[in-house]
Parts: C-alpha cells; sequence; structure tokens
C-alpha cells in the first residue's frame, strides 16, 4: 500500500506539473507580442513633413500620389465600360473633386446634402449631379433659394441636377415643388435591387410613378439609381448576389421602356459603389447600368479593407501630436492593474497622450498603439498605450487611420496634400459645407 500510494503521489505531481506547463505555455502563445514602436520609413516620411509645417495640431493629411494611384486603379478596372460619377460625400473638397475630375475625365458627381449641393452649384458649375439620397422637400426648396440668391451662374439645374426620388409621396411632393417654382425637374428613381434600405420595390408602383412623370409637363424622368454594398458583406458568393441584383434592377428597365414606349439605355442608370465596382468588369453588355459610382476607395479607410479593394492603398491619415509620454499605464483607482495589464499585453506598457483623439480611426502608426479599454476614450487628451520599445517622446507625431471618410474628414478644418516623394506637406483643401 505505502508503494501504491507514492506511486498516486508521483503521478498527481506529474499531471499537475504537465497541466502547469500546459497553461503556461498557452498564456505564452496567447499574449500578444511586443511591437517595434517605430515608424516605418513611409511614415517616417510623414512626420518629417509635418515637423517642418509646423502646424501642430491635428490634421487631416491625403497623401497625393497614393490617391492618384487609386483613381487610375478604378479607371483601369472600368477600361471605358461604364461612366464613373465621383461620390462628393467620401471626398469633400473642392480642390480634391476638381483634381479627381480631371485626372479621371468626369464632370459626374454624386451629392448627398444640400449645403454641398449649393457649393457645388457655386464652385463647380460644370458638374453634371445626381442626388445620392431622397431630399426631403424642404432641403430641395432651400437648394432653390440659395441658388437664387447666391453667385452660381453656369449651373442650370434643369439640365445638370437630378433629384432622387424614392416613393410616389416624395414624387407628389417634388411635383408640387416644381409647380410653386415653375422650375422643370429631373428625376431619378431609387430602385431596390436587394439591400432593402428603401426606394421602389413594386414595378406596378413604378408604372404609377412613370405615368405621373410623363403626364407632367415639368417633370422628366432621367433614369434609375440601385446602390448595392450588399454585394461585398452579405453571406455567399458576391458574383452570385450581383447576378440577382443586376436581374432585379433589369426588370425595372424593362417595365420602364414598357411603360414608357421607348429606350431608357441613354438615361442615368447608376449602381455600385467603392466596395462593388470592381466585380462590374466585362459585365457592361450583359446588365443594365452605364455608370459606377464610388468615392472610399480613392482613400481607403480602415472599414474598407475588403478583398474587393486589395490593390488600393490606405491615402488618407490623422496626424496628430504626442503631448505627454509615461513609461508606464497608470489607472486611476487601480494600483496595479496598469501593471497587470502590461504584463498581460506587452503593448500596453506605456502610456502616451495625444492632442485630441476619440476619432472614428483606428492607430496607423507607430505599430501596437491602441486606447486603453479601462482608462477610456477622450477626445482632448486620448490615451494610448505601446510597448516599452515605444520610442514617442513630446511633439513627435501619432498618425491614425479614419474608419472612414465623410464624417472624419470634416471634423478637420481642411485637408492636408502630402507629396510622399518629396516628403512635404504642398498645401491646403478647402471642405465642403
Amino acid at each position: 500500500m505505502p508503494h501504491s500510494e507514492s506511486f498516486r503521489r508521483s503521478r498527481r505531481r506529474l499531471l499537475i506539473g504537465g497541466a502547469a506547463l500546459g497553461l503556461a505555455g498557452a498564456t505564452a502563445w496567447l499574449k500578444p507580442a511586443p511591437l517595434d514602436g517605430h515608424h516605418n520609413a513611409y511614415f517616417r516620411g510623414l512626420s518629417e513633413a509635418a515637423q517642418r509645417h509646423h502646424r501642430y495640431r491635428p490634421m487631416m493629411v491625403i497623401d497625393r500620389q497614393r490617391l492618384l494611384a487609386n483613381l487610375d486603379t478604378l479607371s483601369q478596372r472600368l477600361a471605358g465600360q461604364y461612366h464613373y460619377r465621383i461620390v462628393a460625400k467620401s471626398l469633400p473638397s473642392v480642390e480634391l473633386l476638381e483634381l479627381i475630375m480631371e485626372r479621371a475625365g468626369t464632370n459626374r458627381l454624386m451629392v448627398f446634402h444640400q449645403p454641398f449641393l449649393n457649393a457645388v452649384a457655386r464652385r463647380l458649375p460644370q458638374a453634371d449631379v445626381l442626388l445620392g439620397k431622397p431630399m426631403p422637400v424642404q432641403a430641395a426648396a432651400q437648394f432653390y433659394r440659395t441658388l437664387a440668391s447666391g453667385n452660381s451662374q453656369g449651373f442650370d439645374p434643369a439640365r445638370q441636377l437630378q433629384w432622387l426620388v424614392d416613393s410616389p409621396q416624395r414624387l407628389a411632393q417634388y411635383q408640387q415643388l416644381a409647380e410653386a417654382l415653375r422650375q422643370p425637374l429631373r428625376i431619378n428613381l431609387e430602385i431596390d435591387i436587394g439591400l432593402h434600405r428603401g426606394g421602389v420595390q413594386d414595378l406596378d408602383v413604378l408604372a404609377r410613378m412613370l405615368r405621373r412623370i410623363e403626364q407632367s409637363p415639368l417633370l422628366t424622368f432621367s433614369g434609375f439609381m440601385g446602390y448595392e454594398p450588399h454585394l461585398a458583406k452579405a453571406p455567399g458568393s458576391a458574383e452570385w448576389l450581383r447576378d440577382q441584383a443586376m436581374a432585379r434592377y433589369q426588370a425595372f428597365v424593362d417595365r420602364a421602356e414598357q411603360i414608357l414606349g421607348r429606350s431608357i439605355r441613354d438615361l442615368t442608370l447608376n449602381t455600385g459603389g467603392s466596395t462593388t465596382y470592381r466585380l462590374y468588369r466585362d459585365q457592361h453588355r450583359r446588365i443594365a447600368p452605364n455608370e459606377l459610382a464610388a468615392g472610399s476607395a480613392l482613400v481607403k479607410p480602415a472599414d474598407f479593407d475588403l478583398p474587393t479593394l486589395a490593390d488600393h492603398q490606405p491615402a488618407a491619415f490623422i496626424a496628430t501630436p504626442v503631448l505627454k509620454v509615461s513609461e508606464r499605464v497608470q489607472i486611476p483607482g487601480a494600483p496595479g492593474l496598469g501593471n497587470l495589464m502590461a504584463w498581460w499585453n506587452p503593448n500596453r506598457a506605456k502610456a502616451v497622450f495625444i492632442y485630441g483623439g476619440h476619432w472614428k480611426a483606428v492607430p496607423a502608426s507607430p505599430p501596437g498603439l491602441s486606447p486603453n479599454p479601462v482608462y477610456g476614450r477622450s477626445s482632448n487628451q486620448e490615451m494610448l498605450n505601446g510597448s516599452r520599445n515605444l520610442a514617442l517622446q513630446p511633439d513627435d507625431w501619432v498618425f491614425l487611420r479614419p474608419t472612414q471618410s465623410e464624417q472624419v474628414f470634416l471634423q478637420f478644418e481642411d485637408l492636408a496634400c502630402y507629396e510622399a516623394e518629396h516628403r512635404r506637406l504642398t498645401g491646403h483643401w478647402g471642405l465642403l459645407g
């Protein structure tokens, strides 16, 4: 029996030791590795440019060369098979839009905000504008009031503007506006081709709306807009989802041609988006749409890190100065918690406090930075954590990638233009509004 008891004790110690070793191994495997903490060559160049620029406050920086490379990639993929309409909400700057319009050889814009629409009419009078969402009729009325009172010579809304309408009720409102203003309106109908975010769904409803437009001396039917970002994110094959959406689109076109008794192939038949435009290459002979819209693809915010944009580069960064550096993370009211967090994640060993923060953005450089989940967020002096390798000092620069462009860009006073080849900021582009 003593021999048997000794054996059991030895076996128990062996099992406990093995479990401990296994736990230690699993912990080592699960624990993040400390990251380098230094800017790579690209961000060193951007940091040097920011240092020389002497604007020591948060900036939204646009890499002009990357932007144009992304635009060239888009143009090559379109291959002249579709018209390209620039989504202005994602690129909300007149100077930026002018650069893209010239490079892409297009005057087609998609606009989503009434003040932006008036700014485009005033400063880009050559633009052909399609509204990207149905506007309250009062916003449309405000556009015409502002247009009449401002300096918008050269822009003719009766020829250059298409209002997006999504229902019979809104169509009746726009008809009343046209009659009150004695103003011809071009009406583009939003159709639901699978996103289910509104728009005309029923072909009989479409028929009634088209007849109403045809009977009005002030309304003109200008085409369809069918948005389909679900193709890149919904379960299932993107190509299969595209084919389903395009079959739906074709049904609307066929019914419209039946009702109107004429072809509508020369009207604006819009679809696509930044995440889906590449799905349409070489499809132009078998689908109805004749133009694609995209904007975010040119700057590639973090939310657009998708397989369909794998050949695009990030071209927009928030640059912000470091205000303070702490060699360890200290959590108020919880002594020792910072050390425990750093033990588990070596990339929480140091704390830096930046100028501003809490943007819709993710840290990009130096690598390993992240907000502290316990300390909380701040739009004044946000804490970011990094590893012991972190080389930042006060007045150095941290870079973040916006997760989207349309809201984040507008939080800054302008857009700083970066020429990476020369490592310098060459100017500032004003924002729409």
